[in-house]
């Protein structure tokens, strides 16, 4: 087999870095929507449609590896359901819970805590090896989640005040790491047929939460704005970001696309700043320098494959 001409390889692997880039721009843009859907649509319903309007749009696009798949996909429905549950409803119900009271520059920079969280889940899980440089990056990476759930107040630190909407955004980010643990067992399948059986999972399951939150007063119809601010997550975060993520992982492996994650918290805080007119605190941008430097420690420290 004759080698890639170099021509060729450095032009996949700028289309990969393009894609890779314009995922982590469609994630950062998800922490502005869900603060200008406050008032809009509530969380449950926003949950809901996204997930039905991908639903809808993988029905035409990903028939054929679906099919192609579904042998396997009907061995593995239960245990693909219950990751859809916790991966993406029970995420992005959280996610849009927490924006009604924290800003987006927080759950941007909380969001960005995700890999160091899924390095502890796979420690507990699977007994993963964790150097002591990983470790080191663990810790960092902690001091700066707790700069930003206190406000950087050292009083609120120490008393462990928390506010509500931090809380929920941590509580989200654990609940993905263990979905993205629970990836390692994934069947063996095309990634377009396990994003679209995620997704369906996905919209399942949002349906009963829907429910109680007309039950408990809380439903709000999407506005104008509201179904515009549906179209674009179901657009943008959803589909867009999760299928230029899987080519991007595919032309330059997983290792290497993962750490475009790290750009997450850093597009969420300038949309955060030039569109919602949100302040960037010096406690913001000293958080946000722990959290990424804890993610390049635990990077760098990764043990041999």
């Amino acid at each position: 087999m004759s080698p890639i001409p170099p021509s060729l390889s450095q032009a996949s692997n700028m289309r990969a870095y393009m894609l890779l880039t314009l995922t982590t721009t469609c994630w950062g843009m998800n922490a502005i929507l869900g603060r200008l859907a406050v008032g809009e649509i509530s969380p449950m319903a926003l949950v809901c449609l996204r997930w039905f309007f991908v639903v809808i749009i993988l029905s035409v696009i990903a028939q054929r590896p679906v099919r192609r798949d579904w042998p396997v996909l009907k061995k593995h429905f239960f245990h693909m359901l219950i990751m859809g549950a916790f991966g993406f409803t029970a995420f992005n119900m959280l996610f849009y819970l927490a924006a009604h009271s924290t800003t987006a520059v927080n759950i941007g920079i909380l969001q960005g805590a995700i890999p160091v969280f899924v390095l502890i889940g796979a420690f507990l899980v699977y007994k993963t090896r964790v150097t002591l440089l990983q470790s080191v990056g663990v810790i960092v990476t902690i001091i700066g989640v707790m700069i930003v759930a206190s406000g950087g107040s050292f009083a609120r630190l120490a008393g462990f005040e928390i506010n509500e909407g931090d809380a929920l955004m941590l509580l989200a980010c654990a609940l993905y790491a263990g979905y993205t643990v629970a990836l390692r067992s994934r069947p063996e399948i095309s990634a377009l047929s396990f994003f679209s059986i995620m997704a369906a999972s996905a919209f399942l399951t949002s349906v009963p939460f829907v429910f109680i939150e007309i039950g408990l007063g809380k439903f709000l119809p999407p506005t104008p704005t509201g179904w515009i601010i549906v179209v674009m997550v179901s657009v943008f975060p959803s589909l867009i970001a999760q299928i230029s993520f899987m080519t991007g992982v595919r032309i330059i492996g997983p290792g290497r696309a993962g750490v475009f994650v790290n750009l997450v918290p850093i597009f969420a805080s300038i949309f955060a700043v030039t569109l919602l007119d949100e302040p960037f605190e010096i406690f913001q941008g000293a958080a946000l320098t722990l959290v990424l430097l804890g993610i390049w420690l635990s990077e760098r420290g990764k043990p041999p494959a």
